[in-house]
């Protein structure tokens, strides 16, 4: 793989980068990700424009400028928002060398977009007070958890994993367990960093995150007073989702725009995911970080999903408003 990628990073757009400067929408903050944009463009000699903001809110926008829009490439947070800019038709189609070596839960059927790192929803919990782990997210709502649990409606991954959930289940069991959950005194945060902070302090039991939070916790005090698990193999509780990218089929470059999604699968940038986010790395010349679980593991615990169909925010949101979560 790592041959692969160096050889499609040479033959890309050699000895025109220092004239270049390539518009990049970033739905990964900009703490978290201007080292690597910077490394890019050290190496390169490619400038990069960078418009940081929220997912879903950047991919609308593309689809509102059409044509005229100036992104090259798009980074999202998650593969709803890059389903829905691939369904579009927005997203031209990548070369083989980037997907050929994916793990199958780290690609879309489209072809139009590639992983760029990997996460997983597991249940956050405080270890002295929760002796029985649950099998399923849908658990939850059974009596011995009421007042107990925690969830972020408002954070783009608790609603792709409710997308999920609507795509394995359905609308009806998903809108169910929503409204279960409101009836079984679930306590709302703003975050998944505050829902961890939450099970510290002894506000809940039980938190539905994604992996890495915790992680970043542990890592300045190993000490901290919480723990993390999937679900058994297959729920949808445990919803592997991806960061992931895409070239614009608007792209007046999209040789350098495809150069810089190659870098995000370089070495270097895989060792920063996994190394310093704490994220899966999504190829496999990099080993995730040893605190996070093999791919193996991963692979079992996770539920089969397209990671293309989960497209359908508008319809998610539709149905947060509708129990009273938006």
């Amino acid at each position: 793989m790592r041959h692969r990628l160096l050889a499609l990073l040479a033959a890309l757009v050699l000895g025109a980068a220092s004239a270049q400067t390539l518009t990049v929408y970033s739905g990964r903050g900009e703490a978290l990700v201007a080292p690597l944009v910077a490394q890019f463009t050290a190496e390169t000699g490619i400038e990069v424009a960078v418009r940081y903001g929220d997912t879903a809110q950047l991919a609308v926008l593309i689809l509102e400028e059409g044509a005229v829009s100036p992104a090259d490439v798009y980074w999202g947070q998650d593969a709803g928002a890059l389903g829905a800019l691939a369904q579009a038709g927005r997203l031209r189609a990548v070369p083989d060398a980037l997907t050929a070596e994916l793990p199958g839960i780290y690609s879309g059927a489209s072809q139009t977009w590639v992983a760029t790192s990997g996460r997983a929803r597991v249940f956050a919990y405080g270890p002295d007070r929760v002796a029985e782990l649950p099998t399923s997210v849908f658990e939850l709502t059974a009596p011995e958890w009421r007042g107990r649990v925690s969830w972020a409606p408002t954070n783009g991954s608790f609603q792709a994993f409710v997308t999920a959930m609507r795509v394995v289940h359905g609308e009806d069991a998903t809108r169910d367990w929503l409204r279960g959950m409101q009836a079984n005194g679930v306590r709302a945060y703003s975050n998944n960093t505050t829902q961890v902070e939450a099970i510290a302090a002894g506000e809940v039991d039980v938190a539905l995150v994604n992996n890495y939070y915790l992680l970043r916790f542990l890592a300045n005090d190993p000490s901290y007073p919480v723990a993390q698990a999937f679900f058994a193999d297959g729920d949808v509780g445990n919803l592997v989702n991806v960061a992931g990218a895409g070239v614009l089929d608007t792209s007046s470059q999209p040789e350098a725009a495809e150069r810089f999604v190659a870098f995000l699968l370089s070495d270097d940038a895989q060792s920063y995911f996994t190394n310093e986010v704490f994220e899966y790395p999504v190829t496999t010349a990099v080993a995730p970080n040893a605190n996070l679980e093999s791919l193996e593991r991963l692979v079992e615990a996770s539920p089969d999903v397209d990671l293309d169909t989960l497209d359908d925010l508008d319809g998610t949101l539709d149905l947060l408003r509708e129990v009273g979560l938006l």
